[in-house]
């Protein structure tokens, strides 16, 4: 039995989760850009505050979002956990953005009778331009490949499309829908990668001990962090 804090932090959410034995016992989630800075302490406050026999010292785990996904918020959500993991001597957890985006398709009602055991699923997180974060999953969730940024164009996924259908989500793959063209292509629309959606993976790794070192860990950014400058000039 495991009780572990999720937090994601990797997109334009903002979220935690409180579960316990794969269960959820408590959730907070906002969708706004750059929240992340002002809301992630408070919900984790807000949400022990709301349960009256759990508070943040009987977690066991933390769980956070490793990335790919935007810098700042991945800096921020890894910095909160190492923080907690630090004052309460409790191990870490990393699990990918995209595996928690991948999680959601789980008995999602819009795919009903749309997937079957040949179906890969394909999570994208923006990356700016046509470029994105991603990496195919079979129907058993299995990675078939490595976490990449690919830039999409015409022929992109082609090939895997002839064979079988594709399911596409996150921010990333809302703007690929007219570039990416086969009706073996699905596209889930509204889905991000959230705390909610870490829970099975991160109490599959508890019980693995599959930790990461609470000193040593960073995100992983997948590209170099890029300062762009404004275009309109304050001075």
């Amino acid at each position: 039995m495991a009780l572990i804090l999720s937090l994601e932090t990797s997109t334009k959410v903002c979220s935690v989760c409180l579960s316990k034995d794969n269960t959820i016992i408590a959730k907070k989630e906002l969708f706004e850009a750059n929240s992340h800075a002002t809301h992630l302490t408070i919900f984790i406050q807000e949400l022990f505050n709301e349960l009256e026999d759990i508070s943040i010292q009987d977690i066991d785990a933390v769980a956070v979002s490793s990335g790919p996904g935007s810098y700042t918020g991945l800096r921020i959500g890894v910095s909160v956990a190492k923080g907690i993991c630090y004052a309460l001597s409790k191990p870490l957890i990393a699990i990918t953005s995209l595996e928690s985006l991948a999680q959601s398709v789980i008995n999602h009602p819009e795919l009903e009778g749309k997937v079957d055991e040949n179906t890969m699923f394909c999570p994208m997180i923006d990356a700016r331009r046509m470029e994105v974060y991603t990496v195919l999953f079979d129907a058993s969730m299995k990675m078939k490949d490595k976490i990449s940024a690919e830039i999409i164009e015409e022929d992109s996924y082609q090939d895997e499309l002839k064979e079988s259908s594709i399911v596409f989500l996150g921010d990333g793959a809302e703007k690929c829908k007219e570039t990416i063209k086969s009706s073996n292509a699905i596209f889930l629309d509204g889905q991000a990668p959230l705390a909610r959606n870490m829970v099975n993976i991160a109490h599959a790794k508890f019980e693995l001990q599959d930790f990461v070192d609470v000193a040593y860990f960073e995100p992983f950014y997948l590209k170099d962090f890029v300062a762009t400058t404004p275009k309109k000039k304050i001075f």
